[in-house]
């Protein structure tokens, strides 16, 4: 690679984290040498081993002196912040899962996205809409965006098959997570979709990750008035 084209140490760690997160390099797996990285992408080793030890940072790989660097099997941040699938957590409760895609489609994310995320301008996001069933009855009501720049195989999914929800678990893992909850009255319309009276407190679990500082999800769950938030030690 000529010099006036050499990659910075973000790009190189970027590039990395693309391949991780495509299963390039695939948990557990052994990334090659820092040498062999800067021979590739025609930089200084030096450059290799800052973009690792930020991917070590954010949680993505582990670096053994003597044993070289490997894909972590779990992203330490994974045990920090459960994101459940929802799916999951129906069933275990022993009820039967089910799921409508309500919407879908490609927009400008609004400035309340956009504050969560920290960002500014104008971006396009994939817009998803969903309603999660416990035993045929409302549990979940999704609002979410999703970064298809940071997420772009999104788009290719069958949403109305997979929730996004456990496509982004299973497919996306996560350095940073942004929680709160709060509690909303129903609308209208949110009272219809979770089959309430309007005006009744909803819990809102509100949700934000990121890879890096580059933005992946956010989401808004309003949950059904007898949802059950469990959480273990």
């Amino acid at each position: 690679m000529k010099s006036d084209l050499r990659l910075s140490w973000t790009e190189i760690r970027d590039r990395i984290q693309t391949r991780i997160l495509d299963r390039i390099y695939a948990p557990g797996d052994k990334l090659p040498k820092d040498e062999d990285i800067a021979a590739e992408f025609g930089c200084a080793r030096s450059t290799v081993q800052r973009a690792m030890q930020d991917l070590s940072d954010i949680g993505l790989v582990e670096r053994r002196r003597k044993g070289g660097t490997h894909v972590r099997l779990d992203p330490v941040t994974r045990a920090t912040v459960n994101i459940a699938i929802t799916r999951r957590e129906i069933e275990d409760r022993g009820s039967v899962y089910g799921y409508r895609l309500i919407r879908r489609e490609e927009a400008d994310a609004p400035k309340e996205v956009l504050d969560r995320f920290g960002l500014t301008g104008r971006v396009k996001m994939l817009h998803v809409e969903a309603l999660h069933l416990s035993d045929n009855r409302p549990y979940i009501l999704e609002d979410r965006w999703v970064s298809i720049t940071t997420a772009p195989e999104i788009l290719t999914v069958d949403l109305a098959q997979e929730s996004a929800n456990e496509w982004l678990v299973r497919n996306k893992p996560y350095s940073k997570c942004d929680m709160s909850f709060y509690a909303v009255s129903a609308s209208d319309l949110m009272a219809r979709q979770l089959d309430t009276a309007q005006g009744a407190a909803l819990l809102v679990i509100e949700r934000t990750t990121w890879i890096g500082s580059d933005p992946i999800t956010t989401v808004q769950a309003v949950t059904a008035p007898d949802y059950k938030l469990i959480t273990k030690g």
